[in-house]
């Protein structure tokens, strides 16, 4: 589980409760017409935007950015070098035989194995990384189609509520409940968007930069050992994807 998410989501909500419960009226900020526009609304204007099936892509990607485990770039370094090892122990044709749960490390494997040309290991590695790129681009769109949508629909709850307030001008008593319940729905809208939908937007910019530097290495990695299955030549190719911090091998 990605622990950093877990811990911004808790804290960043966590504060806002606080916040409200030091105040005079935690229960003033609980308002069920609102929480309805602002969830149902941004839901039903996203639905406008985009089929169905994205939508779901892109709430699918938010349980993925909780649950799944980062493959870290020296990690998929270190296991090129172990794959450049074998095959300069037992032959290249050994590597069909290597298990691997990594779809896409199985196919880098296979085109060793099968002596690829250079050229289609690079054509590859592009249509992968478009493929990823484009899958990646759509749960973004969504999330920030929905980040722009939660305030506006937030703002379209208020100016309901207002035109509701001034229908009770006559009654001077019942004007500063009504304005607060106008302005909840701001609220909501205003919390949905900076505390979920752009956080999850920009987060899964991040895994899919990182996840084409990962392919990048893996197909990388394939055509310095069809080049030179020396793993130590494999090494110092592939470190140039890595900060200085973490080319730990440089001194080996």
């Amino acid at each position: 589980m990605d622990i950093a998410t877990l811990l911004g989501i808790i804290a960043g909500f966590g504060l806002v409760f606080a916040t409200i419960l030091m105040g005079p009226d935690p229960s003033g900020f609980v308002d069920i017409p609102s929480i309805i526009m602002v969830f149902g609304g941004t839901f039903a204007a996203t639905l406008i935007c985009f089929p169905m099936e994205e939508v779901m892509q892109a709430f699918k990607a938010i349980a993925k950015t909780f649950s799944s485990k980062r493959t870290m770039p020296e990690e998929v370094v270190d296991t090129m070098v172990q794959i450049a090892e074998i095959s300069r122990r037992e032959g290249i044709l050994a590597l069909e035989r290597v298990e691997t749960n990594n779809p896409l490390l199985k196919k880098a494997m296979q085109l060793i194995a099968d002596t690829a040309e250079p050229e289609l290991i690079h054509s590859t590695v592009i249509i992968e990384i478009s493929s990823l790129q484009k899958r990646h681009a759509i749960s973004i769109a969504v999330f920030s189609k929905m980040a722009a949508l939660a305030p506006a629909m937030g703002m379209l709850g208020t100016l309901i509520g207002l035109v509701q307030m001034l229908s009770q001008l006559s009654d001077p008593n019942a004007l500063g409940p009504a304005m607060a319940i106008a302005l909840i729905t701001t609220l909501y809208g205003t919390i949905l968007a900076n505390l979920v939908f752009i956080p999850f937007a920009t987060k899964l910019k991040a895994r899919s930069t990182q996840e084409s530097m990962n392919l990048q290495i893996i197909f990388e990695g394939a055509k310095s050992i069809l080049e030179n299955n020396n793993p130590r030549l494999v090494y110092e190719k592939l470190a140039s994807f890595l900060t200085p911090s973490k080319r730990k091998m440089d001194e080996k």
